[in-house]
């Protein structure tokens, strides 16, 4: 359908619905990275794994010397190349291999910004996830017009200053939705 490749979605979340199938992504609160015509590319930003910075940092043998990140968890953050980490930080800064989200946020996947992390603290505000969401051409529209997903722009604040269990209910506030009233059930309040 022409005019469907019209809405851009980089730098939004997308808010897996209750009806949402796929385990993958049940749940899930995504924060999409890059979207053209080619694809899409995203994070799952409220799914920890058991391991924590430390845990990575000593399996991918970077020295973790800085204070106060080695009890951050680790995401899952799509079931694409699970055995690679990607680091989602603000300021976006100059690494090796970085996506430019917008002009604050970056997702880069090259080892530097670890080491940075590790040694000076820095980029401070970071999700380190592995593996990521990946979308072919068209795919996501397709998703979007099956109700599959809610979108709303992104807002720093919930990536970074919110505990993980806080994001996917801040974007939906954001949105002017209570989970509560969309989910099937309540589950957890």
């Amino acid at each position: 359908m022409p005019g469907m490749q019209s809405v851009n979605l980089t730098d939004h979340f997308l808010i897996a619905m209750p009806a949402m199938a796929d385990p993958y992504f049940s749940g899930t609160l995504v924060y999409i990275c890059e979207h053209n015509e080619q694809g899409a590319l995203g994070i799952i930003v409220n799914r920890p794994i058991d391991m924590t910075l430390a845990a990575l940092f000593e399996k991918i043998e970077v020295p973790l010397e800085t204070q106060g990140f080695d009890r951050m968890p680790v995401y899952f953050g799509g079931p694409v190349q699970t055995d690679r980490g990607f680091v989602l930080h603000r300021p976006i800064g100059g690494w090796q291999s970085t996506l430019a989200v917008n002009q604050q946020v970056g997702l880069t996947s090259s080892r530097d910004v670890l080491q940075a992390v590790g040694h000076e603290g820095d980029p401070r505000e970071i999700i380190v996830t592995l593996g990521y969401s990946g979308w072919s051409a068209g795919q996501l529209e397709e998703e979007l017009a099956q109700n599959a997903w809610l979108t709303v722009p992104a807002k720093p604040e919930i990536l970074f200053d919110m505990p993980f269990e806080a994001r996917l209910p801040a974007a939906m506030s954001a949105l002017g939705v209570s989970f509560t009233n969309l989910a099937e059930d309540a589950g957890h309040a």
